[in-house]
Parts: structure tokens; sequence; C-alpha cells
């Protein structure tokens, strides 16, 4: 409907420059609303508010001719001018019947458009550094940045969805000498592990994989291990000075190849745990993209020779310097230290620049919101490189903050105290986690509360919306049951016996879905699926608590079922977005 009315307006406005009433250059984009007042019509359009400058007059009097140029349409009964200028739009009610067989129709096709016109987006997101499982933080970015891929997708845009994997840099070494550590325990040698090293049990687990394999024959001394390294917690000091000591002191003691054995073992186990973990909660990628590829193909040394030929850069205390202070980032940025390593920012300017490379129209980059400060050093880099930093659009996500039995979860990945997504998901379902994270806009805290999301009862919205669907095939099941006939035909031809107000209501609002699909895609904002869902199950719980449908009443009965069947269509459409599933009993 919205869009046949911005059709309609559309049409209005070519004749009004034809007419020489408008500039022929004037094109501004036509937004048709629903109006949240029922007395003010259905739909709403400010395009004469757009225009009163271009056309010199007042935006009534634009409104004005515009309505005078509509086109006779059969679904509009009446349109009016209101306040400074809206044009509202009076729906005749039986053309909004007529979306219980569009809907019914177009079945999993239904709020679906070519809005996106097969434009290239490239959405990364979780990019959680392999150093360990995913927890409940990154279940949040998982869900959200998997959500609107989807709703991107279904709007018509080509998504490409892509995992940067950091398997390059310090926090991956530190990684390999925790698992070295582990191992010359596994070996029986006593010592203090450090306070900075990564301490889970799957650290634990990774290293009996290497003593599995090799026994005790890369061991050596807790002295040739910790021989004259610094203090682990010195009195006001650096102690991350620590455990990059015992990282380099593995290196030396087990030689490059087998310290890359190490590397690549802790890399490998975590990051296959990861891949599982993810397709497990319906999340799976295009492509999963190596940090170290860029090294390895030269990106990074292309990167900051075009930052070098642009002058963009400068060399201090023996470091190399990008000049972002001119880009609007509050302070330049190291790119290349001064033994000669590229920092992870002359990496993440690489891959910028490589996605830009790659065609892309639009890049979405998920975050957690405390990279907040990186997005203007990123963004000023692409300006630098001389790309259009607008094509990158950086979304900040809150993480998620755990409570079980009102008690608040701490999380840390070091320590090894946290809670993982695979717990949270054997917990309270991939469904429930699903959905409890995209509820509120990425930007927001979100506190999971898993009692909530584990009941049953009106309070779980999920469940709500499931019991929604499930309700409507007990009812099919009942109608077979009674061995009643069902014609669906019938049911179409009977649709204006729909009068009720619960009926109406919840036709309503199954009209209003794909306007709701594409307002969530181009806002980036799953929680408006989410909210709607739980609109449309709380229409379909009122009217099934005060109307019969397996009514004697044939052609009724026909045309309840059907649109019974519809809203089924549009729960599981909209569940389906989110990544959660449509049980049929419950």
């Amino acid at each position: 409907m919205k869009e046949q009315l911005e059709s309609l307006v559309r049409l209005a406005l070519g004749g009004l420059k034809t007419a020489g009433v408008l500039p022929a250059d004037a094109d501004p984009e036509i937004q048709v609303t629903r109006t949240r007042d029922k007395t003010h019509g259905d739909f709403a359009c400010n395009i004469a508010m757009q225009l009163a400058k271009p056309a010199r007059r007042s935006p009534r009097d634009v409104a004005q001719a515009i309505v005078d140029h509509l086109p006779a349409s059969d679904v509009v009964t009446k349109v009016d001018i209101a306040g400074p200028g809206f044009i509202n739009f009076f729906i005749d009610p039986s053309s909004t019947l007529k979306v219980i067989d569009r809907i019914r129709e177009q079945g999993e096709g239904y709020g679906r458009s070519e809005l996106g016109a097969g434009k290239r987006v490239q959405v990364e997101f979780v990019s959680a550094n392999p150093t360990g499982p995913l927890h409940v933080g990154h279940g949040r970015g998982a869900a959200y940045g998997a959500t609107v891929a989807n709703l991107l997708a279904a709007v018509g845009f080509k998504v490409h969805r892509e995992y940067y994997v950091n398997d390059a840099g310090r926090q991956m070494n530190i990684l390999a000498a925790s698992v070295w550590l582990r191992y010359l325990e596994h070996c029986g040698v006593k010592l203090t592990f450090p306070s900075n090293g990564y301490k889970g049990e799957y650290v634990r687990d990774i290293a009996g994989i290497l003593f599995d394999e090799h026994g005790d024959q890369w061991a050596c001394t807790a002295e040739e291990a910790m021989h004259d390294l610094p203090p682990d917690e010195p009195a006001g000091g650096d102690k991350e000075v620590h455990i990059d000591a015992v990282a380099e002191r593995a290196r030396h003691l087990l030689g490059d190849n087998r310290y890359r054995y190490v590397f690549e073992l802790g890399l490998n186990s975590i990051l296959d745990d990861i891949r599982d973990d993810l397709a497990e909660f319906g999340v799976t990628y295009d492509e999963w993209y190596s940090e170290r590829s860029l090294t390895d193909k030269g990106a990074v040394n292309k990167a900051l020779e075009r930052l070098r030929d642009a002058g963009h850069v400068y060399e201090q205390d023996g470091a190399l310097w990008f000049r972002s202070t001119e880009f609007g980032d509050e302070k330049d940025r190291v790119v290349q230290r001064d033994n000669g390593q590229t920092t992870y920012f002359a990496s993440d300017i690489a891959y910028h620049m490589d996605k830009m490379e790659r065609g892309f129209d639009r890049v979405i980059d998920v975050w957690g919101a405390d990279h907040h400060g990186y997005v203007p050093r990123v963004k000023a880099a692409l300006k630098a490189l001389g790309d259009d930093d607008a094509k990158l659009d950086v979304l900040l996500v809150q993480f998620a903050i755990l409570y079980r039995g009102g008690e608040r979860v701490q999380m840390s990945t070091r320590s090894g105290s946290f809670v993982t997504l695979r717990e949270l998901r054997d917990e309270v379902g991939n469904d429930a986690a699903r959905f409890f994270y995209v509820m509120r806009k990425c930007e927001q805290h979100l506190d999971f509360d898993l009692d909530l999301a584990k009941s049953q009862s009106a309070d779980n919205p999920v469940y709500y919306i499931q019991y929604a669907h499930a309700r409507v095939c007990s009812v099919l099941r009942q109608l077979a049951e009674k061995q009643l006939e069902r014609d669906p035909a019938r049911g179409s031809t009977s649709v204006d016996r729909l009068t009720e107000e619960h009926e109406q209501d919840l036709i309503t609002l199954l009209a209003r879905y794909p306007e709701v699909v594409e307002a969530a895609a181009l806002s980036e904002e799953p929680h408006q699926l989410a909210h709607f869902l739980r609109d449309v199950a709380n229409a379909f719980h009122t009217y099934y608590n005060a109307h019969q449908f397996l009514v004697d009443d044939a052609a009724l009965r026909d045309a309840r079922l059907n649109l019974c069947e519809a809203t089924a269509q549009v729960i599981r459409n909209g569940l389906e977005l989110l990544g959660v599933g449509a049980p049929e009993e419950m």
C-alpha cells in the first residue's frame, strides 16, 4: 500500500513539473508513513513541505496542487490536507483485506523487496580475537550482525558476510605462550603462571593435545622457562612486560618451527571452536578473512606507501606516525614502531583499504562499544587514502550483561571466569538467545535475564510470539480432527465477513509487515521487527481469546482460517529474519 501511494504522489509531481508548477530538477525523496491517529487518515506524506521552497509557494498551496494532480485510485477513499501541509490518505478498508490473499500467495516472499537493487554491502561482525571461546558479549554482536545482514538481503541488497580473523599480533603470541606454559605443567614442570596469561580451561585442553602428540620432548625446566624475566607484577610498573617476555622466551626455547606449531595449534583449535559455535547459533559467513593475509600479499606496506606518497605520515623517535589529527582524530597514531613492526592500526587501515578495493557500495562494521574511539581514526585513514569514508558505517554494540538468579555474572577472557555463548545457548536455547540479543537498539545496554528467557509465559517475548504461531497450527489440527471442511477460495471471497475490531486490528498489522522490514533494514535496527512481531502475537492472542474460529458458518470459518494462516506466515517470515524458529507445537 505504501508503495502504491508513493507511486501516486510521484505521478502527481510529474504532472506539476509538466505544468511548470515545480522546477524540472525537483526530485525529493517521497516518504509515505502510517499515521498514529486514525482520524488523520491511514497514511501521511510530508512532500509538500520539502517542495515549498523550490516551488516558491506555501506548503499548503503545494499540498493542494499535489492533491489536485493525484491520479484516481480504487484504494484511496479520501485525501485531506492537515497542519502545515501534510497530505493524509484514507484507505478503502476492503483493499486492506486483500493483504490476506497476498500473504498466502507470496508465502515466504511476503515482506521481501528489491529496494536495495542488488547493491553490494559487506557486513563484518563478531571478529573476536581467536584467543578463547566466544562469550555472551560476543553473542550479541553475532545475533545483531547476522540479523542486520538478513534484513538487508530481504530488501534486495547483495550481502557479503565476513569475519575478520585477528590471527597475528601480540594477543596471539600471549595465547601461544599460555599454551606452552600449560604444556610444561602437563610435563610435570612446576611454575607460577603469569597473571596476564590466558587462564581458561580451554588453554589446558589445547596444551593436553600438544602433550598427547609430543609427550615431554618439547619440555624444559622451570628455571629455563623463567630465567632472568622481568617481574610479573612490578610495583608501579607495566605487568604486560612479563607476559611479552614469556612469549619471547617460548619462541627462543622452542625455535621458530616448534613455536609456530604451538601458535597454530592454539589458533586453529579456538578458531574451529568459534566456527562451530557460530554455526550452531545459526550464524554463517561468506568469508573468514585472515589478518595475516594482509601482510602476506603486501597490503599493509601498500597502505603505508599510499599514506606516505600523499604526505600523511611522518617519522618521529624512530617510529612512523599517521597524521590522523588532520582528519578529525584527537591525536596522531603510530603505524610502525621503532623496531620496524607495524601496529594493529596499520593492519586495520590495510583491511579497510582492501574492503574499498573490493568494490562494495557500502561497508558495515559491527564493533563492541568499547571500540568507539577507534571509529574516527579508521575514517581518518580512509579519507587520507582518498576513499569515501561515508561508505563505512560502524555500528557499536553494547555488551550484554548476564544475570542469573538476580546476580550479575562477571566475565574475563584471560582469567577464564566467563560464561561462553555455548553455555548460554545450552541454558536458554538458540531461539531465546537470538531474540533477546536484538530486543533493544545495539547502542543500548542489555541486561540479559536468564530466568525470563527460560520462562514459558507472556512476559517472555519470544515464547509469546512462538506460542501465537503454535496456536494457529493447533487450530488447523483441530480442523482436521473435527473433520471440518475448509475451502481457502471461499475464505478469500468472504473476507468482508471479517468485521470484528480484533480482526481489523490484526489485518492492519499484517499489512504493515513489509514496511517494518524495510524500516528495520535501512535503519539497521532489528529491534523494530522484534517489537512488531510481539504486537502481532498480542493481536492474535487477543483475537483468539475473544472469538471462535471453527464456527458453523463455513464462509466465516474459512475467512478466519485464512487470516490465521496469514498471521502464522508473517510470524514465520519475521522470526526467520531474526534467526528464530517457529515451532508448530509448544
